[in-house]
């Protein structure tokens, strides 16, 4: 169980880990200029490996974009917008589920700067191409994977479905985000707040068949990121739409990793890895929890749930702006937070710094230091 920190303490340590977070990306872009990394080899983000999928392109210019909203510095704006710019066809891509991801860090950070239409546009173009994914049958949107397969990932990307239907009033569009959202809660979310990466689906019935992962231990395993991508997104589902059962999912997810955590906040790769084998930690899977119950702690009704959330995402953070997490005493690293993995079945990015790792990071430090 994760214990909590003493208030007072965490700060310095989390402005000093800001701070680092943006020499690193400064680094980046003047060693590797216009590159869009993923996760990193032997802490060098410039590789030849496998990308398995191309879903990582917003999370750079996002932490551009948190960076010039906290310092005021032009030069971050600079370089968010040169980096944004780029993505703006994708808003039209129809072979990833992960246009939240691209786009809610970069062109809605970018409009909420600036107020610009046009920017809000590209926003709502790419909630409406992702809720083209939605199969009737079965009341989900599909994964890359193919037509009959449900990821928990998708659960961090609805939001944008959600966002491009209140801004334009379609109600067709707020019922498909609402009924992917209510079924990957009823599939993909067990009992005891565990949750599953991936539900597949029989095409001509729209009937679920199982439980089963791309990425975790096993099919029945609970994969940290994928239970780190359930609390964020039912979270980011209740704050769109005040949907109770979204609000309980999401602190039932919260409770089981606070309960099956270690104590310093970070859990292993899968909860369920064997005693007897490697036993790999994912710093991605803690900062996009701590991003998650900061925002979960100023909405849950409970108040000392919402003590226990937000303390737990600073002693998280806490945890992560200190070695071995934060790369600081890690001599040519590249990376701001070390101990990520990617896709352990693969080999990619084990023990090595990833891009939504930082992103998240990034964005629950800017969260927690305006407090």
């Amino acid at each position: 169980m994760i214990e909590i920190c003493p208030s007072g303490q965490w700060r310095p340590a989390l402005q000093n880990a800001f701070d680092f977070a943006q020499k690193q990306v400064k680094n980046l872009v003047e060693r590797d200029p216009d590159f869009y990394p993923m996760y990193t080899q032997n802490g060098h983000w410039r590789h030849t490996g496998e990308a398995w999928t191309h879903w990582c392109d917003g999370f750079l210019p996002g932490m551009m974009w948190i960076f010039h909203a906290r310092t005021g510095d032009a030069e971050w704006s600079q370089l968010a917008e040169r980096y944004t710019r780029p993505l703006e066809p994708r808003k039209m891509d129809r072979n990833v589920h992960d246009l939240g991801f691209i786009f809610l860090s970069t062109y809605h950070r970018w409009h909420k700067q600036t107020g610009e239409k046009a920017l809000n546009d590209v926003v709502i173009q790419a909630g409406q191409t992702l809720a083209l994914r939605f199969k009737e049958k079965g009341e989900y949107m599909s994964s890359f994977m193919g037509p009959d397969s449900l990821f928990i990932d998708i659960m961090a990307n609805v939001g944008i479905i959600f966002y491009a239907a209140l801004q334009t009033g379609d109600k067709q569009l707020l019922d498909v985000a609402m009924k992917h959202s209510l079924t990957s809660r009823r599939v993909l979310i067990r009992g005891d707040g565990s949750s599953s990466h991936e539900g597949m689906y029989d095409l001509e019935t729209g009937e679920f068949l199982r439980q089963t992962t791309q990425q975790g231990y096993r099919g029945d395993s609970c994969w940290s990121r994928g239970l780190a991508w359930a609390i964020y997104g039912f979270t980011s589902s209740y704050n769109a739409v005040r949907d109770a059962r979204f609000l309980e999912t999401a602190e039932t997810c919260a409770d089981f990793y606070i309960r099956e955590t270690p104590a310093d906040g970070v859990p292993l790769f899968d909860y369920d890895l064997p005693e007897d084998g490697p036993r790999h930690l994912d710093s991605s899977a803690a900062a996009i929890v701590a991003a998650a119950l900061l925002r979960l702690a100023k909405l849950t009704a409970d108040p000392a749930k919402g003590v226990l959330y937000d303390q737990t995402a600073r002693h998280i953070l806490l945890t992560l702006s200190q070695p071995p997490f934060l790369a600081t005493e890690k001599e040519g690293w590249e990376g701001i937070l070390a101990e990520g993995v990617y896709h352990l079945h693969k080999g990619l990015g084990v023990n090595e710094s990833v891009m939504w790792g930082e992103y998240f990071f990034v964005e629950a430090l800017d969260r927690a230091l305006r407090a």
